[in-house]
């Protein structure tokens, strides 16, 4: 029998933690078990980071710029972008607070042996360290100016996502008010390198439950049951801070402002929710997402398609909400004490930070490092959650596209106030 990607992915993290917990119990000093985490294991993982790093820019690219030309005139475009600026700011902010609310009270940060972190960060993968070497910290200014290329060449290769994000923005909005022969080439041009890439992204992500069995292996077989038993409590404060989020804000959102049952948002939304957890990439999973929101949840697809397309790009809940926490749980296995400003100061940078996050697996970790340096955490400490990253990577991205359905039920709504509930949601109230 065929498995299914999520099963695959959990029979992965389960074989790799046992394995890795076995060789840390068994062969702990044997160079035949370091030999296995330094050469096969963690360049495993660490090649399957590379494979969608290097996708990143297209999607995002491509992505951008076919939502933007989806409207067709700059009126729609400014009505319904602006409705979507707004509400990703609010929710995502409130994503973040219910995120940093969780961490704090849980404190899964807090007591983690000095020795055992020293020792994460001097084992820590390469790909930690370019992370970190490639997002210094910056100034609230700075960051600001930086959304705005001098070179847009130079962005792309300095990885720098809010800048190329804008200039796809711009330069979709000059296709909207340039429509010739033309710029319809280059569209379809941009369409077919989105195809493209998309199908890239299917090949990598069947490599995922390889990946995650090689990740958990070397974590487990380095650090044994103390580190993991940390990261198993940072885990559980993830899982639930997103769980609040998506069930509980989310719903009312939706139920309050979309005027749709949750009950019927969640059912038809499965499918997508599902193909979001099972390959933790919020773009890979657009079509699907498309295909929910005009067949199950009957919305109008000319909204549908520009809101869910610009959203699996820059409308991330998921993403910043495990920002925020992230963050703070680094912060505190550091023993720094962050004051309210400071965390708020984190969620600003968090709202802004996952609006450029490509929606690839391991999207985030590039703004965490940047947030880390900015506040005097490390930033190569990121080493300490890639083990267990990816599997809360697929449930932030659950939540990443289970917020874009229920903005893009928001925004119809708002779009068609006057059109009653059976013809916008398939369903009387």
């Amino acid at each position: 029998m065929k498995l299914a990607l999520h099963t695959k992915v959990l029979i992965g993290f389960v074989a790799g933690t046992l394995a890795g917990l076995a060789a840390y119990k068994f062969g702990q000093d044997s160079s035949f078990v370091t030999g296995l985490i330094d050469y096969i294991a963690a360049p495993v993982g660490q090649l399957f980071l590379r494979l969608l790093f290097m996708l990143v820019l297209p999607l995002m690219f491509t992505a951008l710029i076919l939502g933007v030309t989806e409207l067709g005139d700059i009126a729609s475009l400014g009505r319904v972008g602006g409705r979507m600026l707004v509400y990703t700011a609010v929710v995502t902010s409130i994503a973040i607070g219910v995120g940093l609310v969780v961490v704090n009270v849980i404190k899964p940060g807090v007591g983690l042996d000095p020795a055992t972190l020293a020792a994460v960060i001097h084992g820590s993968s390469d790909k930690a360290r370019a992370i970190a070497d490639a997002h210094p910290s910056l100034s609230g200014v700075e960051l600001i100016l930086g959304v705005v290329p001098k070179n847009v060449v130079h962005a792309a290769a300095d990885d720098q996502l809010l800048a190329v994000m804008f200039f796809a923005l711009m330069l979709g909005i000059a296709m909207v008010l340039k429509p010739t022969p033309a710029t319809e080439a280059f569209r379809q041009m941009v369409k077919g390198l989105n195809e493209l890439v998309m199908t890239l992204i299917g090949l990598v992500i069947k490599l995922t439950p390889y990946a995650v069995a090689a990740l958990m292996f070397a974590l487990s077989a380095r650090f044994g049951w103390d580190l993991l038993g940390k990261l198993g409590k940072y885990a559980i404060t993830v899982i639930l801070a997103i769980a609040i989020h998506m069930f509980v804000i989310l719903a009312l959102w939706v139920k309050t402002v979309g005027r749709m049952s949750p009950l019927k948002f969640f059912r038809e939304s499965q499918e997508a929710i599902l193909t979001a957890f099972s390959t933790a990439s919020s773009t890979g999973t657009l079509p699907t997402t498309i295909k929910v929101a005009e067949q199950n949840l009957k919305l109008p697809p000319k909204v549908a398609r520009f809101v869910l397309t610009i959203g699996a790009s820059a409308n991330h809940h998921g993403t910043a909400l495990f920002e925020g926490l992230t963050t703070i749980f680094l912060a505190q296995c550091y023993g720094v004490d962050l004051s309210v400003a400071q965390q708020a100061m984190v969620m600003g940078l968090c709202i802004v930070g996952s609006i450029g996050t490509a929606g690839v697996p391991a999207g985030s970790l590039p703004v965490i490092a940047m947030i880390l340096g900015y506040l005097h955490v490390p930033p190569e400490s990121i080493g300490l959650i890639l083990g267990v990253d990816r599997f809360l990577d697929m449930c932030r991205t659950a939540l990443n596209v289970t917020g874009d359905l229920a903005t893009a039920v928001v925004i119809s709504r708002s779009e068609l106030p006057d059109t009653p509930d059976v013809a916008l949601t398939g369903e009387a109230h």
